[in-house]
């Protein structure tokens, strides 16, 4: 099967979950023998990639627009209509689309028509209906996150992506959503027909994480702390709003009144970064709470194997591959009921992302009572090992072919 892949950036040079779900899933579909073609907007030495060709769609590196093309950044969007648009002016969002659109037209009337064209969120939807039309091929539009996620609000975002996520999902001859939280958003908010969405939950492979062996000196003082009985308590995300974390913070401070041995790591950066760091400040806990900047690779590792307790505090998160992350790094897991992940994950503690009592609550059960994080520990791993990647991909190949034949998956 030949698939055109349409993606926004791929590991070492993602920002965020995005890229690691596309890397996992086009190597687990070519280990089914699937010819893939991935098409990205920047230039990048992707090593660990010998399972399909990774096309440029243009010369820039992956640092422009501030790490991984601008994958998570809604707000500077300001024109829909692309005519409107000058693609060579790579400084805005919408002229980098404008070019990445450009050489997909070019790719496929090169290399023919592919089987079926999988298209990545909305940066790269545009792009999918343009193939589509020129090839005739059936579009896949496959949902990570939705505006109304990023947004942190039903009822918020940026209303030109909102008009291109609508056209993109309209238009797809099938769409997969990564939770059936994200399917009924999609239902409710775009008035898509329930029977046209598909849900393929992400998984984790294990064996990619290779040999790795926990540096304690990374996070020295957060060991210090634990050798004085401390609980660390970390969140490894983007400071955003869509992440609920000034929630988190302050049911951080809610737990601390209650018990006073409690290190909170926040380990990212964003648009929240100053504020977060002021509100921690304003609540009285600044001696207790981390704030490690960015982190990937070894440090990104060793922020999970220090903690332990990791907190999924999401407003809205459709999936949320850092809580598998963290469970394999052995961490208990406190997750808000508003995250996709808890639908496959059941040894988790939930708490709605507003409701900062119970989260201090659930805070301080676990730091006090060792054998309930044992437990939750032990128990995540037996349930996150029935899933894998080759199980999502063997799901995304049945999609294909009933496309093919005409049938819809029940």
């Amino acid at each position: 099967m030949k698939i055109l892949m349409l993606g926004w950036e791929l590991p070492p040079h993602n920002s965020g979950g995005l890229g690691v779900a596309c890397y996992h899933l086009s190597k687990a579909l070519a280990q089914h023998g699937a010819s893939i073609d991935f098409i990205l907007p920047y230039s990048a030495r992707h090593s660990n990639v010998d399972y399909m060709n990774v096309h440029a769609a243009t010369k820039l590196t992956p640092l422009h627009r501030f790490g991984a093309m601008g994958a998570y950044d809604n707000k500077g969007v300001d024109i829909l209509d692309l005519d409107q648009v000058d693609m060579r002016d790579l400084q805005t969002m919408r002229g980098l689309q404008k070019r990445y659109i450009k050489y997909v037209e070019r790719f496929v009337r090169k290399t023919g028509s592919p089987d079926v064209i999988h298209a990545h969120d909305w940066l790269t939807i545009e792009a999918g209906l343009r193939a589509k039309e020129l090839t005739d091929a059936p579009l896949i539009v496959h949902v990570h996150a939705t505006e109304f996620d990023r947004a942190g609000s039903h009822n918020g975002g940026n209303p030109i992506i909102h008009e291109i996520e609508y056209n993109g999902l309209m238009m797809a001859d099938r769409i997969i959503a990564v939770s059936n939280i994200t399917k009924q958003i999609i239902v409710q908010k775009y008035g898509i027909p329930a029977d046209k969405i598909e849900v393929i939950h992400n998984a984790i492979d294990v064996d990619s994480f290779g040999d790795y062996e926990y540096d304690r000196r990374t996070y020295r003082y957060l060991e210090v702390l634990k050798n004085e009985g401390y609980t660390v308590v970390s969140t490894i995300t983007r400071f955003t709003a869509q992440k609920g974390l000034v929630q988190l913070m302050r049911g951080a401070a809610r737990a601390c009144e209650r018990y006073d041995r409690f290190a909170f790591l926040f380990a990212g950066d964003g648009d929240q970064r100053d504020e977060l760091i002021q509100l921690s400040t304003d609540l009285g806990i600044s001696d207790k709470v981390f704030f490690s900047g960015f982190v990937r690779g070894k440090q990104w590792r060793d922020a999970y194997s220090v903690s332990d307790v990791f907190v999924m505090s999401s407003v809205s998160e459709p999936f949320g591959l850092t809580a598998l992350e963290a469970a394999h790094h052995d961490t208990a897991l406190i997750i808000t009921k508003q995250s996709g992940v808890g639908e496959i994950l059941q040894s988790v503690l939930r708490y709605d992302f507003w409701d900062t009592e119970k989260l201090a609550d659930q805070l301080v059960a676990l730091a006090t009572s060792p054998a309930l994080r044992d437990s939750l520990k032990r128990n995540v791993k037996n349930e996150y090992a029935r899933i894998s990647w080759n199980d999502v991909a063997e799901k995304c190949i049945h999609v294909y072919n009933n496309m093919k034949t005409g049938e819809v998956n029940e």
